[in-house]
């Protein structure tokens, strides 16, 4: 018999089951279209070799304590020597993913004067951060540059005399859009604030060499970038960009740097090869390209779908229970495709989250967005 204690939790999983919103683990199976294994690095045999010659040469596989304590191990430390240099930034913080470095950097480094505009649509490890800062806060509609230059002006008329801190993705999750990151780099500028860009998804994948959308402004001292190492990096962790007195600052204040164990030096060892990798194969990219095209001639064809331009690509549903069903049925025919619900996406926006990696090929997308068109017409709302 369940405790009386736990009945306040039974109702309110009872009440997401009813709106179709109740979340299972579900294991992989299938055709991979929901991963974000861009690159196809997370099985890559370099990654493999490297991860055993750091074996060979007595790399462990965990840190035995916090950075500043017995944790920082040479491999954290060159792993980041060499991120600084890839990404043409002056330091570099090696994270445990990039879950931990966004609540890192956004309840630490913006103060108590200054003010976080952020994007409605921005990840939800930012909206942690952000809701532990003691900075004010504002979120402004997605992708709205003049929405951002209202709010910090309105902001600054009301007598706001700190930092302004523009936060976004530069290539969103959910969506696949793109973040306008260079005009919002001058609005930082004009108002001699700060911009964060997150670059989960773009890192490996878009800019030059790879190096995202944010690549070319991470060089100057008010923007900060986060590269996660757990998608095109095939890896896991995060690598948070920024000017040398800001990493000096989270060092000595960011609570989850300071009392988190360090992440596995081992891990860390296979970072650094998949940054070698992502340097030295640009074909992955090429490839890569040329299956988002593909993929975004089938959906538009097939479905009437406007692609993303992105390896990401959301397909609508709307319908919360309309979404699983269809997922499910892509799944029994042999597909991994997932369907996205609220609060994870805006209410009424539920959505299957089309995902294309190295790990498929055009007749595999074909075949996919077939039995896609087939599951639309056949599960009814």
């Amino acid at each position: 018999m369940n405790s009386p204690a736990l009945a306040r939790y039974e109702a309110k999983l009872a009440g997401l089951t009813r709106r179709s919103r109740f979340r299972t683990l579900a294991s992989q199976q299938g055709v991979d279209f929901t991963s974000n294994d861009y690159l196809g690095l997370a099985n890559a045999p370099r990654l493999k070799a490297a991860t055993a010659a750091a074996i060979d040469r007595g790399v462990p596989m965990g840190a035995g304590g916090s950075r500043l304590l017995r944790g920082n191990h040479p491999e954290h430390e060159e792993l980041e020597a060499e991120a600084a240099a890839f990404f043409g930034v002056e330091k570099a913080l090696y994270f445990s993913n990039g879950f931990a470095a966004n609540v890192s950097l956004f309840s630490t480094l913006p103060q108590r004067d200054d003010l976080i505009v952020y994007d409605t649509l921005i990840h939800a490890s930012a909206r942690d951060g952000i809701s532990a800062s003691k900075a004010e806060a504002l979120a402004v509609p997605h992708n709205d540059v003049g929405a951002f230059d209202v709010a910090i002006r309105n902001w600054r008329a009301r007598g706001g005399r700190g930092s302004p801190w523009i936060a976004v993705e530069s290539l969103y999750s959910m969506d696949g859009d793109r973040a306008k990151v260079s005009e919002l780099a001058e609005l930082a500028d004009r108002y001699e604030g700060f911009l964060v860009v997150d670059e989960a998804h773009a890192t490996g994948v878009f800019g030059p060499g790879g190096r995202g959308l944010a690549s070319g402004l991470e060089s100057r001292g008010n923007v900060l970038v986060l590269h996660t190492c757990g998608k095109a990096m095939g890896m896991s962790g995060a690598l948070l960009e920024l000017p040398a007195v800001l990493a000096d600052y989270m060092i000595n204040r960011a609570r989850n740097f300071i009392y988190s164990t360090a992440p596995s030096p081992l891990i860390a060892a296979g970072v650094r090869e998949a940054l070698r990798i992502i340097d030295t194969e640009p074909e992955r990219r090429l490839r890569l390209k040329n299956l988002i095209d593909f993929a975004g001639e089938q959906l538009k064809s097939k479905l009437g779908i406007d692609p993303s331009g992105s390896q990401i690509m959301p397909v609508i549903v709307n319908d919360n229970d309309r979404a699983l069903r269809i997922a499910e049925r892509m799944r029994a025919d042999g597909f991994d495709v997932r369907a996205i619900r609220p609060p994870t996406v805006p209410d009424g926006t539920a959505r299957l989250r089309i995902s294309i990696t190295l790990n498929v090929d055009e007749d595999q997308i074909a075949s996919m967005v077939e039995r896609l068109a087939d599951a639309f017409e056949g599960v009814k709302s």
